[in-house]
This record gives structure tokens, C-alpha cells and sequence, in this order.
């Protein structure tokens, strides 16, 4: 399910008050690689958030830029019971959503899978939110996100989005990009 891909050991010097002497301490710092499961056709939003209304924050937010969107959410807490908190209108999209954030497994992480509706419709909106502090990805690409796990718990390092381009465009390609623009509404 996931992928290992090295155990990194961190060494650093913690030194007394004094600082007459230090002492050597040694963290293993485990990087994973998770794929975030989805769909071809659904798209996600992942990031990171504060505070436990964060889960009806962003609903509301959602629901408030683009009411036809299908989506399911689920945010981490980082203490206290430390449940995942989860919410939408979209059973099999808050299932999938929940099921992400237990594997990413982060404090604060939170991801939004999303159906008849793009990031674009309500982006502005989840950033707007004041418990949200980050937007790691938004879109339809298959995505990997890279997770630091220590013994006090996960962290999100960053994610593969997608993947790494082969070229530049060329004018037959512009001429793609902006017929397409027009096409879905986004460009007059």
C-alpha cells in the first residue's frame, strides 16, 4: 500500500543550559510514499488546518462557492482524542476521503475529494477559511504525497502532482489550451 522509500537518521546536538557540553541524539525519520486513491474523474484538494470547526468551515465553504458539487472531507486532529473529523453530501466521497486521511495519517492534514466541480470553483473560498494554514495540491492527477513518519507522528513533506512535463508548448498547443478554455467556460 505504501511505498518505504528510505529511513533517514537525523543526528543534531541538543545542548544544555550551560552549553558546556551537548549530547548526541539520534531520530529516525521514516519518509513514505502514499498514493492518494481516487478516481480518474474526482478531483482532491489536501492541506493543512487548525482547530476542530475546521471540518464545518470548510463545508460551508463549499457548499457556499458551489452548491452542486459532490464531495466528502476529512481532516486529522493532531490532539486531544485525535479522531478524524469528517463531513460532506457525497456518501462514497466522505468514505474515500476518511480513508485517505487515516492513510496519510498527518495531525491537521485535510483532503477534499470532489465530484461535478473543480478546485478552481471553490478554492479561494478553503483558503479564506482561518483555520486553513496551507494548500499542498489541487486537481484530477494522480497524486503521491510524500509523509515524514517519526514517533510522535506523520507530517506531509509535500506531494507529486501529477507528472514531470516533456516539453514546451508549441503554438498548435497554445491554440489547444485557449480552445479549450473557451470551451468549458472559463475564457469568453
Amino acid at each position: 500500500m505504501f511505498l518505504c522509500l528510505s529511513v533517514i537518521t537525523l543526528i543534531y546536538y541538543i545542548n544544555n543550559r550551560n552549553r558546556q557540553h551537548s549530547e548526541e541524539v539520534a531520530i529516525l525519520v521514516e519518509i513514505l510514499l502514499v498514493p492518494v486513491e481516487k478516481e480518474e474523474q474526482q478531483n482532491v484538494i489536501l492541506g493543512q488546518a487548525h482547530f476542530i470547526k475546521t471540518v464545518e468551515d470548510l463545508h460551508e465553504a463549499i457548499v457556499n462557492s458551489n452548491y452542486n458539487i459532490r464531495f466528502g472531507l476529512a481532516f486529522n486532529e493532531a490532539s486531544g482524542p485525535r479522531l478524524i473529523r469528517f463531513s460532506g453530501n457525497d456518501d462514497k466521497l466522505i468514505e474515500l476521503a476518511k480513508k485517505n486521511a487515516m492513510n496519510i495519517g498527518a495531525g491537521h492534514f485535510f483532503i477534499i475529494v470532489m465530484e461535478e466541480g473543480y478546485p478552481i470553483n471553490v478554492l479561494n473560498a478553503i483558503k479564506n477559511v482561518p483555520e486553513v494554514a496551507h494548500i499542498y495540491a489541487a486537481g484530477a492527477n494522480p497524486m503521491q504525497v510524500i509523509v515524514a513518519k517519526t514517533d510522535m507522528g506523520n507530517a506531509v513533506l509535500g506531494v507529486v502532482d501529477g507528472f514531470s512535463p516533456l516539453g514546451f508548448e508549441d503554438e498548435e498547443a497554445v491554440k489547444d489550451r485557449k480552445d479549450l478554455l473557451r470551451k468549458i467556460g472559463y475564457k469568453l
